[in-house]
């Protein structure tokens, strides 16, 4: 009875997780009759898919059925419940039942514990884009994957200028795969080859804290204009606010331990904190304590559906000049 539960918002490794499992599963001369695709939103999609993997396959291989979106990790009904209760046991070892979501099961609800039981749960969450050191390990555990062999620096320079997108990072690593190399590929490289938006948002923190509103308009322009979502931008300003704030709090509380202010900022290179203390030179802990409740008033307007190059500009100036 081989079930499972994909959840999490990376769709590009979610959706890579779905594709293996497909071809574990599926012979493909009987693909068209043995995988059924079921939309998660319809109210019967879970009563459709139970039906459907309980019918053994045809010809070879096995049977898929994939409930894409689907809401039982956030509600369930008593009599739904039941049912998978009474079906899940009993479906063959030749169907595999396939749920997927962007959010996570909801762990106080039966239907999650029951799915803990049967269901192989796997989580495919982006890493935030202030924890560096993952997105370091993830580049170089994808740049491995593609055969590509980068500097250490080279890498950092791809954390800066593609962020958590694993599936731009799988382009990018794809092109620069094609790119002709005796020794790994440098800073430099990825500079003439990669374009991405992270590292201008990472520039946007800095120009906001340097308190230059025309030069933090003009990359909010840029950003905008090559089509990065609104919220991932704020995701950026926050992460890099955040940790600039808690090495400027511990240096005002007088520590000078390297490690001891890489834990509380969370980085976990303390080489970076001689660096994160220069940048936090020029600004207060008051100024930083300002700060924070107009990112938050900004997330908010955006989840809210306001419209985002307005309230960005706006949000935008009043940062800046708290920082002036």
């Amino acid at each position: 009875m081989p079930v499972y539960f994909f959840w999490g918002e990376d769709e590009y490794r979610l959706t890579q997780a779905v594709s293996e499992l497909r071809k574990t599963v599926i012979d493909p001369v009987w693909g068209e009759f043995n995988e059924d695709i079921i939309a998660g939103e319809k109210p019967e999609a879970v009563m459709e898919a139970i039906n459907q993997a309980l019918t053994p396959p045809l010809g070879g291989g096995g049977r898929l059925v994939w409930v894409q979106q689907t809401t039982i990790g956030q509600q369930c009904s008593d009599e739904l419940l039941s049912e998978l209760q009474r079906s899940l046991p009993q479906l063959p070892d030749t169907s595999h039942l396939l749920f997927t979501s962007d959010k996570k099961p909801d762990g106080r609800l039966k239907v999650t514990k029951l799915l803990k039981e049967y269901a192989t749960i796997q989580e495919f969450s982006l890493i935030p884009p202030w924890k560096t050191e993952q997105l370091l390990a993830q580049v170089e555990t994808m740049a491995h994957q593609k055969g590509v062999s980068l500097t250490t620096s080279a890498k950092q320079q791809l954390v800066n200028a593609i962020g958590n997108d694993t599936r731009l990072l799988a382009q990018e690593l794809e092109k620069l795969s094609l790119y002709p190399q005796d020794d790994p590929l440098d800073e430099s490289a990825i500079a003439q080859l990669v374009s991405g938006n992270t590292h201008h948002s990472l520039q946007l923190a800095k120009t906001i804290r340097d308190g230059d509103t025309n030069q933090a308009l003009t990359l909010l322009n840029d950003l905008l204009n090559r089509n990065e979502p609104a919220l991932k931008i704020v995701a950026v300003l926050v992460g890099q606010f955040r940790t600039w704030f808690w090495v400027k709090l511990m240096l005002e509380k007088g520590e000078r331990d390297q490690k001891v202010i890489a834990q509380a900022a969370e980085v976990h290179n303390p080489k970076r904190v001689y660096f994160l203390r220069q940048e936090v030179q020029g600004i207060s802990l008051q100024q930083f304590v300002r700060l924070f409740p107009i990112l938050l008033q900004l997330e908010a307007a955006l989840k809210q559906g306001e419209n985002p190059q307005m309230i960005l500009e706006t949000k935008l100036v009043e940062l800046c000049k708290i920082c002036q």
